[in-house]
């Protein structure tokens, strides 16, 4: 009779929820709302043996862990390309139209948060994780469960994944503000919010969630974007009401302008427009580049500018010596941001603006991103103001700047400049190259100036110094160990993520990619030629002289000898597995629990020799790989006649390789 009870209330909450959240048509007051949540957790109290694990009495928060764990996403959430006025959104779509000849859009709001992938299985949330760096983010799910507008149990008891935008309303950021914090805008709030490591903190953010792609909608017989929205709609999610089908560019621009007038009016922040093209097939005809759908982007609006005072001009030292004056600013709030620092670019834009110490100047964020210098307030000057003078020597080291003929840039080119070193070091930790978590700027900069750190093989000679380390101020055994675990993972990152940590002149992280796919490893890349390389589609003779030169410099040659002793992986892992394994092209998808593996584990194990893991089973499917208690998949797998495997079978197949 309780059980009972406490489902019928759990049926009349989620009704309500859905209503108001989904529908925007509540049908129950609120203070019938609150009776039905009291009574149930009066229940739950009193019976916690009958606690449902997706109980509407979770979003009160309450669970602290200890740290996020990692998620890999079956399916890359990419980022999009941005547009800025219209004659690139009239680019855009003329590029869509060299593949579809009259394309349909569907235009949406671009709210401003931060993305959020939600997992359910047999129809109930199972996972949230953020975006991260669009392969591998972090597990957020005991903070998704606070949000009202996330369903914890869809209409369907289905298995899906969804992805949206977890944001923050102005109201709600107003009286987080008032109540003492000091968040800069609602996307840091909200952003800030999802990262606590206790529940109860994101559930008094108040933060709400729209849902916007649906990843395999194929999976689901639905082939445009817009029976996808409705569709998910349906099952409980939370779409834009604003979204619109759009027949032509001219329907396109009319709906900006309106959205653009009419921003100000929105319950939450949005900084843009985002333009999807609407049919499936279309969309796979278009395809992807490596970090972004060709048949979407963003139309951004456009950047506020505001005025400040140029307080000093300074200078910096990049990674490959490249010396950058900056404007360093009195305080200013720009698109919700304070900026006090903006970047001059080098001595040609300086003296083209004629930037003064002391000048009043106008700032924006181009793309709402990266703050610069738009112009100077001429008529401001009182004549205190001091004319700009190009340094000559490093600021670091005090060598002589060359500035090379082809370009606007100064270069300190002193191999050992202590800010080159300490620039490389950060870049060769950072998320898109060897991603070794936990170095911060401040981190390297010690460990550089006590002897630890001086090249890229040190950080793999850290294990010898861990007692040293210890003794440090704000390092501990467990943070010792953290940093060493991430040290020892990197050793087994793919080849392009290495070539991209060396800062080699030019080889960005596209280019690393195509330079590691085509070599396969590390050995032929540098013994190749500059008509080797240089003949690769997309490759110039600039990148392959580049290439060519620092693997003709013996230190560099040293370099990696010591690299290698240290036993990193030096080859391309998806090229050089995806022709000797017998998963190679096979589709896989995982359900139940494994016992020998993690789920992210084993999708790595089968992507490292050439298969493919995605989440829902359909004809495409070659194997599904069932552990403890796999459900609704498994039952279509045998359905659909796909061959199964149990734990043991998967690990045999895994020792023949």
């Amino acid at each position: 009779m309780i059980e009972a009870r406490m489902d019928e209330l759990i049926k009349l909450i989620d009704k309500a929820n859905y209503e108001y959240y989904t529908l925007d048509k509540p049908t129950i007051t609120d203070q019938e709302y609150d009776r039905y949540m009291g009574e149930l957790q009066a229940l739950e109290e009193k019976y916690p043996e009958l606690k449902r694990d997706n109980s509407p009495t979770t979003r009160v928060g309450g669970q602290v862990i200890d740290e996020f764990k990692k998620v890999t996403h079956e399916i890359p959430m990419l980022s999009l390309g941005n547009v800025f006025n219209e004659d690139e959104i009239m680019a855009f779509d003329e590029r869509v139209k060299k593949v579809v000849p009259n394309p349909k859009y569907v235009a949406e709001l671009k709210i401003d948060g931060l993305s959020v992938s939600l997992v359910y299985e047999k129809g109930k949330l199972v996972r949230a994780a953020t975006r991260g760096d669009g392969v591998t983010g972090e597990d957020i799910t005991h903070n998704a469960r606070t949000i009202k507008s996330i369903p914890l149990t869809i209409k369907q008891p289905i298995d899906i994944e969804v992805r949206g935008e977890i944001y923050m309303s102005k109201a709600s950021f107003k009286r987080l503000n008032e109540n003492g914090e000091n968040f800069a805008n609602p996307r840091n709030a909200a952003a800030g919010s999802v990262r606590q490591l206790d529940s109860k903190v994101a559930a008094s953010r108040n933060l709400d969630c729209f849902i916007y792609h649906l990843p395999d909608p194929e999976d689901y017989n639905i082939y445009t974007h817009f029976d996808a929205l409705k569709f998910m709609k349906e099952l409980g999610f939370v779409t834009n009401p604003n979204n619109k089908k759009i027949n032509d560019i001219k329907e396109l621009l009319s709906y900006i302008d309106n959205w653009t007038e009419k921003r100000s009016t929105l319950p939450y922040e949005i900084d843009g427009i985002v333009i999807k093209v609407n049919d499936i097939s279309d969309q796979q005809k278009l395809g992807f580049t490596a970090r972004t759908p060709k048949w979407a982007t963003a139309y951004k609006f456009p950047a506020e500018e505001v005025l400040t005072k140029v307080k000093d001009i300074i200078f910096t030292v990049g990674r490959t010596g490249q010396v950058t004056p900056s404007a360093d600013l009195e305080p200013v709030r720009v698109m919700g941001s304070v900026i006090s620092r903006a970047t001059l670019h080098n001595e040609d834009y300086v003296v083209s603006k004629d930037i003064r110490v002391g000048d009043i100047v106008s700032i924006k964020k181009a793309g709402d991103v990266i703050p610069e210098v738009v112009k100077v307030i001429t008529g401001r000057r009182d004549g205190t103001e001091q004319k700009f003078q190009m340094i000559d020597k490093c600021p670091i080291c005090h060598e002589p700047l060359t500035r090379k003929e082809e370009e606007a840039a100064y270069y300190c080119t002193n191999e050992h400049c202590p800010a080159k070193k300490q620039e490389k070091l950060i870049h060769f930790t950072s998320r898109h190259a060897m991603n070794i978590e936990g170095f911060g700027d401040r981190i390297i900069e010690d460990f550089y100036n006590l002897g630890y750190l001086k090249d890229y093989d040190d950080f793999y000679n850290l294990k010898d110094h861990q007692e040293e380390l210890r003794e440090l101020e704000g390092f501990g055994s467990k943070s010792i160990n953290n940093l060493l675990t991430q040290i020892e993972n990197s050793k087994h990152n793919s080849l392009e993520r290495l070539l991209f940590a060396l800062s080699i002149r030019h080889v960005g992280t596209k280019t690393a990619n195509i330079l590691a796919k085509n070599f396969g490893n590390l050995d032929k890349l540098m013994n190749a030629s500059f008509e080797d390389i240089s003949n690769i589609r997309d490759i110039g003779p600039i990148i392959a002289k580049s290439v060519v030169n620092y693997f003709n410099k013996p230190e560099n040659q040293e370099l990696i000898k010591r690299l290698k002793n240290h036993h990193l992986n030096i080859v391309y892992l998806k090229e050089t597995t995806s022709n000797v394994t017998g998963f190679t092209d096979k589709t896989f998808v995982l359900t139940g629990s494994l016992e020998r593996f993690t789920r992210d584990e084993a999708k790595e194990k089968i992507e490292a020799l050439g298969g493919i893991v995605t989440s829902s089973v359909s004809k495409k499917t070659d194997v599904v790989i069932a552990g403890i208690e796999a459900g609704s998949k498994l039952q279509k797998a045998k359905d659909l006649g796909i061959t199964v495997w149990n734990e043991n079978t998967f690990i045999n197949e895994l020792s023949k390789y």
